[in-house]
């Protein structure tokens, strides 16, 4: 009886100390066990991206050169960006977005490029300046009208002549011949004039011979002038003789310069 009684003491111990030791590993493992995190809240929505409004139009204008004399053209550059429609005021029109144009403002003047697209509306000037070029100067006055000595200085020369002669030599007849046409000039330019034929010889011989040989001479050279077309009312002879030289030395140099006829106004 003694020994049953023990036996169940024994094995009740023996129970109860299994449940214990269940009951001990089941904390054990409850203890170990990880904590399960709660699930992450769901991302937020994306955000909507509103799409970018139209660009405006982007205009480059200019004017080239900006300054002109009146009557002289400018060329009108332009580039033009984002616009369907563009427009330059006055006068030109309807354009491309990149182009260049020349104007002929007669005045100064400010041209206007206006740009549309779906960005809206935008404008962009450029003037040209006009200046007026000035006034041409004045004729210059005429020239003082020259004296009829003053022609005759310069239209006409002397012709020579030989010893004790009256006839035309042949280097007189080329002077002469220029005359003629010298004359004609004065007389085209002075219809009034009328000019001395004036005889001259040198010192050798009485004064009375010198006069009628300078007249023969002063008559030669008329009488020839008329042939070639002077007018023989515009020409007048006469003889000085020795009276009127142009060298006053004693050698024959000097005397072939005092035989000649010589051109003057008459009075």
């Amino acid at each position: 009886m003694m020994e049953s009684q023990e036996a169940n003491f024994r094995m009740n111990k023996r129970n109860i100390s299994l449940v214990l030791l269940a009951l001990s590993l089941f904390l054990i493992a409850t203890g170990c066990k990880k904590k399960v995190p709660p699930p992450p809240p769901p991302p937020p929505p994306p955000p909507q991206v509103q799409p970018a409004p139209p660009a405006k139009p982007g205009i480059q204008f200019s004017a080239e050169p900006a300054t002109v004399v009146r009557g002289q053209a400018s060329t009108l550059n332009w580039t033009v960006s984002d616009a369907t429609e563009i427009d330059i005021a006055p006068a030109v029109g309807m354009v491309s977005a990149r182009g260049s144009r020349q104007v002929f403002p007669s005045d100064t003047t400010t041209y206007t490029l206006t740009a549309k697209g779906p960005g809206g509306s935008e404008s962009a000037t450029a003037t040209v300046n006009v200046t007026v070029p000035p006034p041409p100067p004045p004729p210059p006055p005429p020239p003082p009208k020259k004296t009829l000595s003053e022609l005759l200085e310069t239209e006409v020369q002397d012709a020579y002549f030989d010893y004790d002669k009256s006839d035309i030599r042949e280097d007189a007849r080329a002077v002469l011949t220029r005359d003629a046409d010298g004359l004609k000039r004065v007389f085209a330019e002075m219809p009034d004039a009328v000019v001395k034929v004036e005889g001259n010889c040198d010192e050798r011989g009485s004064a009375e011979y010198n006069i009628g040989l300078g007249d023969r001479r002063a008559s030669a050279a008329k009488d020839f002038l008329v042939q070639l077309g002077v007018p023989a009312g515009k020409l007048s002879p006469i003889s000085y003789g020795k009276e009127k030289p142009v060298c006053t030395e004693s050698n024959e140099e000097c005397w072939q310069k005092n035989r000649h006829v010589h051109f003057a106004a008459a009075q």
